[in-house]
């Protein structure tokens, strides 16, 4: 699905990478700014459809009865979105995707009893997810207290019964990945003073960042750009 409405921005020259994967934890804006990306440079999205999932409202009301369910069904949902997006490869070579399907077991990790994440594992293992290589990830990193801000305002009644503490563990897993992560370039972000809903400077700034960007690990923080 291609965006209508996009920021104009000067590429001076230079072009965009063919596959942009955003992540980050619940409320930071990977699937605003995965929209944004994909409007200025005429991309496809490739986003996570977390409405499809008819467990996630009794996973935020019951973490524990709902955990397994939830995170098998969004497993097999984002194996098979990397599989139709290989199949159409051909047709539709260059995208902005909201998700790292590498990151899957970070949820796991922190939602499942001991004996749920084992069987969850052996499933992981057993699905062969040729998942392309991204060109570049950004990572958005954002305060706790940002988190609870954003989610808070965006007014989703299912996410009201998250809680610090659990995002807080969010934060935790998601820092470590990343600390270690070297499967492709990856940008780190302050997300805590972006604002991708309105902020058009902020925005411009972070592409004209990114557009550099061929090989490393790189670091984005918006307040120096004031």
């Amino acid at each position: 699905m291609r965006n209508s409405t996009a920021i104009n921005i000067d590429l001076k020259g230079r072009t965009p990478p063919a596959f942009i994967a955003v992540e980050g934890p619940i409320g930071v804006g990977k699937t605003t700014l995965a929209k944004k990306l994909a409007a200025s440079f005429n991309y496809d999205t490739l986003l996570e459809d977390t409405e499809d999932n008819p467990f996630l409202e009794k996973f935020y009301h019951n973490r524990k009865q709902a955990a397994l369910a939830t995170q098998l069904f969004f497993l097999f949902q984002r194996a098979q979105k990397i599989q139709d997006m290989r199949q159409a490869d051909i047709f539709e070579p260059v995208r902005v995707s909201d998700f790292l399907v590498e990151k899957d077991p970070l949820f796991a990790r922190i939602n499942l009893e001991r004996d749920e994440f084992q069987l969850y594992e052996k499933v992981y293992q057993q699905m062969t997810i040729d998942a392309p290589r991204p060109d570049l990830v950004i990572y958005l990193q954002a305060s706790t207290d940002v988190l609870l801000a954003r989610i808070e305002s965006r007014g989703f009644p299912f996410e009201k019964s998250l809680d610090r503490d659990y995002l807080e563990r969010l934060n935790e897993v998601y820092s470590e990945f990343f600390l270690y992560y070297d499967g492709a370039p990856l940008l780190i972000v302050n997300a805590s003073e972006i604002d991708l809903v309105n902020g058009e400077s902020d925005y411009t700034h972070l592409v004209d960042y990114l557009l550099d960007i061929r090989s490393g690990r790189h670091y984005f923080n918006p307040t120096f750009f004031g």
